[in-house]
C-alpha cells in the first residue's frame, strides 16, 4: 500500500493526524502511528496550563514523545509554526530535539519557511507545508522552496479555518494542479469517513490529513462530555463566528453562543479572538470540557462520526475507501 506519501514519510498508511494544538499527548501520538499512520504532537502536547519558555515547553515535549516512543517505535511528527530566524526563539530548540529524539517529520503550519525547511532537511527531517490559507501562490512559494509535501485545507476543516471560503473540494483540485505533480498533495478538511476519503483521492490527493475524525477517537483527550455531544451533532449545529484571523466553529454552549451575538453584532475580530480566551479557549472548552469558558471547534466531518471507537478502527475506515488507489 504504499504511494508517494508513504514512501517520504516512512509510514504504512497515507494518513496524518491533525495536529489539534492541546488535544495531543504521546499516548494518543502513539496510537495513529501504531496504526499505520503518522501522529504529530501540537504545540501544547500533554500540557494543561500554557508554558511560555523555551526551556518549559522543550521539556515537556520531550516528556510526551519519550512516552509514545515506549509504546511505538513507528514515525512521528511535530507540529512547527516557524518564525522569522532572527526572532524566533522556540523554532531550534525544537528542530534539536526532534534530531536527538528521532522525530522524522515537521509539519509547518502558516507561512512557508525556506530557511527552516533547509534546516530541517539538513538533518534529515521531512517537512509538510500546511498554509492557513491555501492559494497557488503559498503552494508554487512552499515546493521551489523544498517543501516535500503540501496540505490542501478547506474550509470544511475544524479549528482555525482558511481565511478564503473554499470547500475542501475545490481546493483540493486547485492545488493538485499547481504542484503540477512535483510534490504530492495531502486533503484536509471533512474527511470523516471512506466515502470522503476516496473522494479526496479521486480529486487528486495523496493522503489525507485528518482532525475531527480522529480527535473522536477512544484514545483522544478530548473531553469525554465534548465526544458525547459531537456524536448527537451534525454540521448544521455548529455555529461560526469571526475572529483572529478569520472564523471559528463550535459546539452550541454558554461561550460560543456570546461569541456568534458578539460577531453578529459588529464586534471586532480581536475583540472576539479576547472573548473566547484566545486558544486557551479551546483547552477550557475542549480539553475540559467546560462551554461556559471555552468553545469546542470541529470539522464539518462531525456528520459522519456515529460512535467513539479505536484510533486503529478509524484509519482502517479510511483506508478502505483509498485502497484502491495504492
Amino acid at each position: 500500500m504504499q504511494n508517494r506519501v508513504t514512501e517520504i514519510l516512512g509510514i504504512e498508511k497515507p494518513i496524518i493526524q491533525g495536529p489539534l494544538n492541546w488535544l495531543t499527548d504521546g499516548k494518543y501520538v502513539a496510537a495513529v502511528s501504531k496504526a499505520g499512520g503518522l501522529g504529530v504532537f501540537g504545540f501544547n502536547a500533554g500540557q494543561k496550563e500554557a508554558v511560555y519558555t523555551v526551556e518549559e515547553t522543550v521539556a515537556n515535549m520531550r516528556r510526551e514523545i519519550k512516552i509514545a516512543k515506549a509504546i511505538t517505535d513507528k514515525p512521528m511528527g511535530m507540529n512547527i509554526a516557524p518564525g522569522h530566524p532572527s526572532t524566533d526563539m522556540f523554532t531550534q530548540p525544537m528542530l534539536d530535539l526532534m534530531v536527538e529524539e528521532g522525530i522524522g517529520t515537521a509539519v509547518m503550519v502558516g507561512d512557508f519557511s525556506a530557511y527552516w525547511t533547509e534546516r530541517f532537511h539538513e538533518k534529515g527531517i521531512k517537512v509538510v507545508f500546511r498554509a492557513q490559507t491555501p492559494t497557488v501562490e503559498n503552494t508554487e512559494e512552499a515546493i521551489q522552496g523544498g517543501a516535500d509535501i503540501i496540505v490542501a485545507t478547506g474550509f470544511d476543516e475544524g479549528g482555525t479555518v482558511p481565511e478564503k471560503v473554499i470547500g475542501t473540494f475545490s481546493i483540493v483540485p486547485m492545488i493538485v494542479d499547481a504542484a503540477k505533480g512535483r510534490v504530492p498533495v495531502m486533503a484536509a478538511g471533512g474527511i470523516a469517513d471512506e466515502r470522503t476519503a476516496e473522494a479526496a483521492f479521486v480529486l487528486g490527493a495523496e493522503g489525507l490529513f485528518v482532525g475531527t475524525a480522529l480527535m473522536m477517537a477512544e484514545e483522544s483527550v478530548l473531553a469525554q462530555n465534548i465526544k458525547e455531544m459531537a456524536l448527537k451533532a451534525n454540521a448544521s449545529d455548529l455555529l461560526m463566528y469571526r475572529t483572529v484571523p478569520a472564523f471559528y466553529r463550535s459546539l452550541p454552549g454558554e461561550l460560543p453562543n456570546h461569541l456568534v451575538e458578539l460577531s453578529k453584532a459588529g464586534k471586532s475580530e480581536e475583540e472576539i479572538y479576547q472573548a473566547q480566551h484566545a486558544y486557551e479557549g479551546m483547552r477550557d472548552g475542549m480539553l475540559f470540557g467546560d462551554l461556559s469558558k471555552g468553545f469546542a471547534s470541529f470539522g464539518l466531518g462531525i456528520s459522519m462520526i456515529h460512535q467513539i471507537e479505536p484510533v486503529a478502527d478509524i484509519i482502517d475506515r479510511l483506508m478502505s475507501g483509498i485502497k484502491r488507489f495504492l
